[in-house]
């Protein structure tokens, strides 16, 4: 079998962005992630163990019974590794584990999104906790501000939805968040931000209470929707919308029917944003000479019925040299073959690193034909 170096010119590195959706429909206390509805399974209570609205990291325990999910755990050395979930000082104490004893977690490790309210003149520590960031992005709107005469969010009653990062990846695509606000089934708000600076404005309905207005920002880098509008979206009907009082719809009410107890049976909400996946890909180049690739090793290039045990001895190893070669070559007729001609089909491309261990086969849906004068170059794409 031969081996061919790849040379400068044969390895490209490059990388693919792509923006994957989500969606999210929050309605009477349940989330429902990209439409998916949970499944029950036939040894537990859903396939995946976990709710609706949520997605696991690993996908792992997928249709187990409770007794026999997986789980991980780490035995106490003298390494000093520990899980995560257990604290330093919990870890040195010889009380709680002492070496060699067990320490487990559990999976699946799960997310979703979430939503804080905060009322007027509300402890706040997630908001403060942001400052800097909502600060930071003050050169694109004057409605970043922490402070201003557009409102202090550190007083003013606002309403947080937390994006974790497994959903988006490294950003949020700018002027693709989107959020409506429904009342029974009616659409009554709806906030885009079309001029990519992070503002989320009402754009509709047509002619609504707020149309036009600021409702809220963005944070794109940390996943942090800030939603401030206050100005009701149905000045006819109220409902529970803090589990204390009735209210109208406001903008800082969105997806409050996911929050705790609290269920907005008359109010549901939609939530769409696109990621940011940047994807390294290599593409690589593996070239067929014209003259060679001409042989093979395969034991159906040699013509049926012939004798192809070598002579061996003492100091003798001496295969045939005068094997005759299948001829593959079509012909016009049903009988006779054409005239000989070397020829192969190549059906696999395989990759090796530079101790020749194998790490990668490429294979061809349709084997090619390489004769002594053709030439071809294999494209190879490898996606991490």
């Amino acid at each position: 079998m031969p081996f061919y170096k790849f040379g400068p010119n044969d390895i490209f590195h490059n990388v693919i962005k792509t923006h994957p959706k989500s969606k999210f429909l929050i309605h009477n206390g349940e989330v429902y992630y990209n439409n998916k509805h949970v499944i029950s399974g036939e040894l537990a209570t859903t396939v995946p163990h976990i709710s609706s609205g949520y997605i696991s990291l690993y996908e792992i325990n997928v249709d187990r019974p409770a007794g026999g999910v997986v789980y991980p755990f780490v035995s106490k050395n003298s390494t000093l590794m520990g899980p995560r979930t257990i604290s330093l000082g919990d870890f040195n104490n010889s009380a709680k584990f002492g070496y060699g004893d067990t320490m487990t977690s559990t999976y699946p490790l799960t997310a979703s999104i979430t939503k804080d309210l905060y009322a007027l003149n509300a402890s706040r520590s997630r908001v403060n906790a942001i400052r800097n960031a909502l600060n930071s992005y003050t050169p694109l709107s004057r409605h970043y501000t922490y402070s201003s005469s557009l409102g202090d969010k550190s007083t003013q009653a606002l309403g947080l939805v937390s994006i974790p990062s497994i959903f988006y990846g490294s950003t949020i695509e700018r002027g693709s968040v989107s959020l409506k606000y429904y009342l029974t089934g009616t659409l009554i708000g709806e906030l885009n931000d079309d001029a990519q600076r992070g503002e989320l404005i009402q754009v509709g309905p047509y002619g609504s209470p707020g149309s036009g207005s600021v409702a809220g920002v963005v944070l794109y880098n940390e996943g942090f929707v800030v939603l401030t509008g206050s100005w009701a979206l149905n000045p006819n009907v109220q409902e529970l919308q803090d589990g204390a009082s009735n209210d109208y719809s406001r903008w800082y009410y969105f997806a409050q029917g996911m929050s705790g107890s609290v269920k907005v049976r008359n109010s549901s909400y939609e939530l769409e944003f696109n990621g940011t996946n940047p994807v390294p890909v290599m593409t690589m180049l593996a070239h067929a000479p014209k003259g060679e690739l001409n042989y093979s090793s395969n034991m159906t290039y040699i013509e049926h019925g012939q004798n192809t045990t070598p002579l061996t001895g003492t100091y003798d190893y001496i295969e045939n040299e005068k094997l005759n070669l299948k001829n593959t070559v079509s012909s016009s007729y049903a009988d006779p073959t054409g005239s000989f001609r070397k020829q192969t089909f190549i059906s696999k491309v395989a990759i090796y690193d530079d101790k020749k261990n194998l790490i990668g086969i490429a294979k061809l849906a349709t084997p090619v034909k390489k004769t002594e004068d053709r030439d071809f170059t294999f494209k190879l794409k490898l996606d991490f």
